[in-house]
């Protein structure tokens, strides 16, 4: 049996034991997988009233506006949440590069034959 959260229309995300949930970015203008990070209930509140991505930052355990430093941020275009609300997706337009090493995305490298490869 389907519950109400999985069908229904109200918000209530299914945060992990961390109080996490993972969220996976993409850019609104084709589809590419630029991120995935962390939201905590603090920082999908955030993300909501400001429309920048706002993560919850596991390695200094405060919230991160994607963009901080760089002002590379991320405006949301559409935020979704999946059947059981432990996980979000935000398609965002990314103000420059999103990843940290200045690649457009943080995905930029493909796994071949037990080796990384520059895509």
């Amino acid at each position: 049996m389907t519950e109400i959260s999985e069908t229904g229309l109200m918000l209530d995300p299914k945060f992990d034991a961390n109080g996490l949930l993972t969220a996976v970015v993409t850019d609104s203008t084709d589809g590419c997988v630029l991120m995935v990070g962390h939201m905590n209930a603090a920082s999908l509140a955030k993300s909501q009233e400001t429309g920048t991505v706002v993560f919850f930052s596991r390695s200094r355990q405060r919230l991160w506006k994607k963009g901080e430093s760089s002002g590379h941020i991320l405006r949301i275009v559409e935020m979704r949440i999946d059947c059981d609300q432990d996980a979000i997706w935000i398609i965002a337009e990314p103000q420059g590069p999103t990843c940290h090493t200045g690649e457009r995305s943080c995905f930029y490298r493909q796994i071949e034959n037990g080796k990384l490869k520059r895509i």
